[in-house]
């Protein structure tokens, strides 16, 4: 091969740095900041490797479907396959059903794998799919008995087969001269394995290119960086910023920790050019009180919150706007069961008093009676609620009731909290349960639901074929989907319970083994989310899928807009800390998260920046002067 070496001016050109790596045969990772225009790049790429390999095939992997349509609009090539990563993955292996039953037979046997079991067959016979009449599947709910894989099975059903089956890898090889990754700090692990990896135990070449920025990985599922693979991968910066105007280009320099510094772009046509060609300044500010007072820093602002689309209001807690958004009812279940609490106190005073008493087979009711009974004063203090979790039991008194005849062993079990309700990762409306999400099974299933009422509504037909289980065959059979469909839209009073079911049964969204198994072993939050009406799921699916002024900050990732005030409180959730974040102590992980959320929350924005921070301390509010300007650090006390 001829290696091709650039000249001085090409050096400082990425695509052209890129052109020769792939000239060169070389694995590639475009690192490029906020608004630097990184899929333009990768469009570019494509474009140019087609035209100067028209016979070869390229694969360009990303990680929603919306990326995938803008992709395949922008270049539109018979030559180029885009699609997302489970897709991808599940077209290279589905037709290998053989090895793909024997994998999954593995898996179920791997004691170090929970996730994929079949309940009451342990350990699974090798021939135990064989009876299957069309193989494994893989589809949007998982009931492995039946062969059926979802989402989360399927990387690990994956990476265990391109482990295991070099010949799979020579076909993947064979296939594809290029494979492109788009967002790759958003990609699990696994798949990085399958192509930096498990790829090289193919004799054959091919090429790999990531394009992404580790900075904004702010999801924990995603692999963040591939510094472990320096070796396979030769890095290209990309360090323009075609989005954000010069101060906030300026902060958001200060926060990278890689080494990245971006520059205005050069271009006249960049949303951060003014018409003059000069780039834009913006307006950065640092706004903090005593009193928290969010509605005075709003009114002093004066931007227009009710357009969703041109001001966004994030924060990290929800909590802030459970109430105005319309799901404080399912956010007090997830986030304020006091009875769960007082659960928790009673296994304490258990522990703490090294009790070994066997209360499997008691109620709750009936071990909480046995922990109180005979004691006085302190003691009897001591097993009984706090003041908090009391008024919390005389206000659902009939609640507590329920909650004591439950086994005590199966109430112990149950662990609620608001991520399991609200965790929001990076998705679309067409990816409800991507690997990683905290959501818990019950919830995911009620995304499934509006997604596919979605999907139906907004003409995307194909899709929403794909994702249910029908097959319309007449036009009666049209029409009774319709007549569904419209059932479910128009939901009225129908309660979380009622819509489930109706969906199950119409074939909208079919009840799977999680849901169940959600139903049994977690069954006292079960009869409380069941009693809500659907009406309120909805307001909070549309506030996690921005359809509101409010978003939170993890939501806000590779969004845009003119005006975007950042609320900094972490709430009591220990992922983050934002006191940290300014003095740069504490622990490394929760310094490293709160650094790269705040870095694509400062980023989003176009025009003006307003970040709040409640009671800050005075090493916090020195940095933040070295960070946004002593002028631009307010005190929102001093403004009448």
């Amino acid at each position: 091969m001829v290696t091709i070496e650039l000249d001085e001016a090409a050096k400082d050109d990425e695509f052209q740095q890129l052109m020769a790596h792939i000239k060169n045969g070389k694995n590639f990772l475009l690192s490029g900041g906020a608004g630097s225009g990184k899929t333009y790049t990768l469009v570019q790429v494509i474009k140019r490797v087609i035209e100067e390999n028209p016979t070869s095939k390229i694969a360009c992997i990303t990680y929603t479907n919306a990326a995938v349509k803008e992709i395949d609009e922008r270049v539109n090539h018979n030559n180029l396959s885009v699609s997302t990563i489970h897709d991808f993955l599940w077209d290279t292996i589905k037709h290998y059903q053989k090895e793909l039953k024997l994998s999954l037979i593995d898996l179920a046997n791997d004691e170090s794998i929970a996730r994929i079991k079949i309940d009451g067959v342990n350990p699974v016979p090798k021939n135990f799919f064989d009876s299957l009449e069309v193989g494994i599947q893989y589809k949007e709910y998982l009931r492995i008995k039946e062969g059926i894989i979802s989402h989360d099975e399927l990387l690990l059903l994956a990476n265990c087969m391109f482990r295991d089956y070099v010949k799979l890898c020579d076909i993947v090889k064979d296939k594809y001269s290029y494979i492109f990754v788009d967002e790759y700090q958003d990609t699990q692990e696994e798949v990085i394995k399958i192509l930096l990896e498990h790829l090289n135990q193919s004799k054959k070449s091919n090429l790999i290119g990531f394009f992404g920025d580790a900075m904004q990985c702010i999801y924990d599922n995603g692999i963040g960086d591939i510094e472990d693979y320096k070796a396979e991968v030769t890095e290209v910066k990309k360090e323009q910023n075609r989005r954000n105007p010069k101060r906030i280009i300026d902060l958001a320099n200060k926060l990278r920790t890689d080494g990245l510094i971006q520059r205005p772009s050069q271009d006249r046509d960049a949303p951060n050019v003014q018409d003059d060609g000069k780039i834009k300044n913006g307006n950065i500010e640092f706004y903090y009180s005593t009193d928290n007072d969010l509605q005075k820093l709003k009114e002093h602002l004066k931007w227009d919150f009710g357009n969703s689309k041109k001001t966004k209001e994030l924060n990290l807690t929800h909590n802030l706007i459970a109430e105005k958004a319309g799901f404080k009812t399912l956010m007090g279940i997830y986030d304020n069961d006091r009875i769960l609490a007082y659960k928790d106190r009673i296994k304490k005073y258990i522990k703490d008093n090294q009790i070994e008493k066997d209360f499997s087979e008691y109620t709750f009711g009936e071990t909480i009676h046995f922990l109180c009974y005979g004691k006085t004063g302190a003691d009897l203090k001591k097993t009984q609620p706090t003041k908090a979790m009391q008024t919390f039991i005389s206000e659902n008194s009939d609640l507590f009731e329920n909650a004591k005849t439950f086994k005590y062993s199966k109430i112990l079990k149950i662990y609620v909290n608001k991520d399991q309700l609200l965790d929001d990762k990076k998705q679309d409306v067409d990816d409800e349960a991507k690997k990683g999400s905290k959501r818990d099974d019950l919830i995911k299933h009620l995304f499934k639901i509006q997604n596919n009422i979605l999907l139906y509504i907004t003409g995307q037909y194909n899709e929403f074929l794909k994702v249910t289980d029908f097959s319309i065959n007449s036009i009666q059979q049209k029409r009774e989907l319709k007549e569904s469909i419209e059932s479910l839209v128009s939901v009225e009073n129908k309660t979380i319970e009622e819509v489930a079911e109706e969906a199950d049964e119409k074939g909208i969204c079919k009840i799977d083994d999680r849901f169940i198994r959600f139903k049994i072993e977690k069954e006292y939050i079960y009869n409380r989310v069941k009693l809500v009406p659907f009406k309120e799921f909805q307001k909070l699916y549309n506030y996690l899928e921005g359809h509101t002024p409010f978003s939170t900050q993890h939501k806000t990732k590779g969004a845009e807009f003119d005006n975007v005030l950042v609320v900094l409180d972490n709430g009591n959730w220990n992922f983050y800390n934002f006191t940290n974040l300014f003095t740069g102590t504490g622990n490394e992980n929760v310094l490293r998260r709160s650094q790269k959320i705040f870095y694509v929350c400062c980023t989003r924005t176009k025009e003006n920046l307003a970040v709040y921070f409640n009671n800050p301390s005075n090493q916090v509010i020195e940095k933040a002067k070295e960070w946004f300007g002593d002028t631009n650090v307010i005190n929102l006390n001093n403004i009448n």
